[in-house]
């Protein structure tokens, strides 16, 4: 089944289509959507750009579906999961094309990303029949002053149609992460590709339509922001959001009515290296986890914070490690590749100009090429800089030396994203008593922020999200209680 033969039914000429009723679509409005390659700044890839009139149709189609679907048995569903999941991986190599092309993720990232989304399918389809077997039975007589005349039973049951939109950093294995839990859970799912990661996005959508689950269940719309972004996030038959993304969460937020939402955010993850730490391991992680995929994750370090006594070494130590990175085209899966867009550079390039003009120390020469920029680690930052506080989403690291424990924490509480943070020492008693005072969704002892697994709890507070995920978290989100109480005639039992 594997190649890109598969995919054939996708694509009207040059044009992607979108996804309805179980088939692949051309939209009525004749437009289409350009997507450029990051590498090449050239057009890459075009969509459709869907009309209002074909996402209420849509919407109509998929709150049928629902209906439907929710009386399908678990197991069922799960069987459904785990062929869409073998199906995936069986096409990895040609998703992980769409992914070096139109996001400049490495080869070898891209096929991970698709495998690890794979995985994520099944373990979803594994966890969902554990939760959603599960009930849970109560009496009256637990409660002061009640007879023992009434049981209830509750249990977990589909909140309808869930809309999904994922960002461009990840878009199949963030998209995955939504679709799982809400088929699992009885849902319908109408999926947002992001611009950038759409066409990875059609493709794995192709594979849970091979995969065969019901028309209607699973929908795919592409088209411009300005046309549909609203009309999806306020449409009436959206029964609850799942978004991953940046500033643009926060209006859906205050735009969407009484309903549930996932949101996960922006970033500004703190690593605090203390005196005391095993500075050829933070160093590796600071690499890692700031510098992997350009820099262009949420969970990616976003500012260390260094003791002073030891910010030296540990600053020779990357600087070391940066050097060794190799810079290029994805196709050659470069550690450094270009960012997304040529507007992101542009960002980039701001808050390095800022940090320039403010006196900031640069270890490496700056360096761009169109979207391409080459690592640099920015020394001696300080909190009048941007680039102390903003996320450049780039292959530019900041580095604030701190006089003491409460100085980095302080810094990592004052910003407005509260999403990962990391602190390197060998002394667990300290590690644990920072990770408890540091504001934010998750903080990792002696390792770099990261998301996975998939099945860990994953959150930010502040302007990083609002809810949980991680599959558990997720499912129990795109559920809702449901209560049954049965009333038993007789006479009460007293003691006496």
């Amino acid at each position: 089944m594997a190649g890109k033969g598969v995919f054939k039914d996708m694509i009207d000429g040059e044009v992607y289509k979108y996804y309805a009723d179980g088939e692949w679509k051309r939209s009525a409005s004749g437009g289409t959507v350009s997507i450029l390659n990051p590498s090449t700044r050239k057009p890459q890839y075009k969509v459709q750009a869907c009309t209002q009139d074909e996402v209420n149709k849509i919407f109509d189609s998929a709150k049928a579906a629902q209906k439907l679907w929710a009386k399908t048995p678990l197991w069922k569903r799960a069987e459904a999961l785990h062929r869409a999941a073998a199906i995936l991986k069986e096409n990895k190599v040609a998703i992980a094309e769409a992914l070096v092309k139109e996001v400049a993720k490495p080869q070898k990232d891209a096929v991970t990303e698709v495998v690890r989304s794979g995985d994520l399918i099944s373990y979803t389809a594994e966890e969902g029949i554990r939760i959603l077997s599960e009930g849970k039975f109560l009496v009256s007589d637990s409660f002061p002053g009640n007879d023992r005349n009434k049981l209830c039973m509750s249990s977990k049951i589909p909140l309808g149609v869930v809309l999904a939109i994922p960002p461009f950093n990840y878009p199949v294995n963030l998209a995955v992460s939504k679709i799982g839990p809400a088929l699992i859970a009885g849902n319908a799912l109408v999926l947002k590709p992001p611009t950038q990661g759409a066409v990875s996005c059609l493709h794995m959508v192709h594979c849970f339509h091979l995969a065969g689950f019901p028309k209607g269940l699973i929908s795919a719309v592409t088209g411009k922001g300005s046309e549909i972004g609203d009309f999806l996030t306020m449409h009436p038959m959206v029964n609850c959001i799942s978004f991953t993304g940046g500033d643009t969460g926060i209006a859906i937020a205050r735009k969407a009515s009484m309903i549930p939402l996932q949101m996960e955010l922006g970033g500004k993850d703190a690593c605090i290296v203390l005196e005391d730490a095993d500075l050829d391991l933070a160093a590796s992680n600071i690499v890692k986890g700031g510098y992997s995929y350009s820099g262009q994750r949420c969970t990616a370090v976003k500012v260390v914070l260094a003791f002073e006594s030891i910010a030296d070494m540990l600053v020779a130590k990357v600087n070391a490690k940066i050097a060794k990175l190799t810079v290029g085209p994805p196709e050659e899966d470069s550690d450094i590749t270009p960012v997304v867009s040529e507007s992101s550079a542009n960002f980039i390039e701001g808050l390095v100009k800022d940090a320039r003009e403010k006196g900031a120390k640069f270890h490496q020469e700056w360096k761009r090429d169109g979207n391409l920029i080459w690592p640099v680690l920015i020394d001696h930052v300080r909190p009048d800089m941007r680039i102390a506080w903003e996320e450049p989403f780039g292959p530019v690291l900041p580095v604030i030396r701190i006089k003491t424990v409460e100085e980095g924490i302080h810094h990592c509480n004052a910003n407005n994203f509260g999403l990962q943070g990391c602190v390197f020492t060998k002394d667990i008693n300290k590690a644990i008593m920072i990770a408890d005072a540091m504001e934010t969704g998750t903080v990792q002892i002696n390792s770099a922020p990261a998301r996975g697994p998939d099945h860990f709890p994953f959150q930010g507070i502040r302007d990083s999200g609002i809810g949980s995920q991680g599959i558990t978290n997720s499912i129990n989100m795109m559920t809702k209680i449901k209560s049954t109480v049965i009333n038993l005639p007789g006479a009460s039992y007293q003691m006496g």
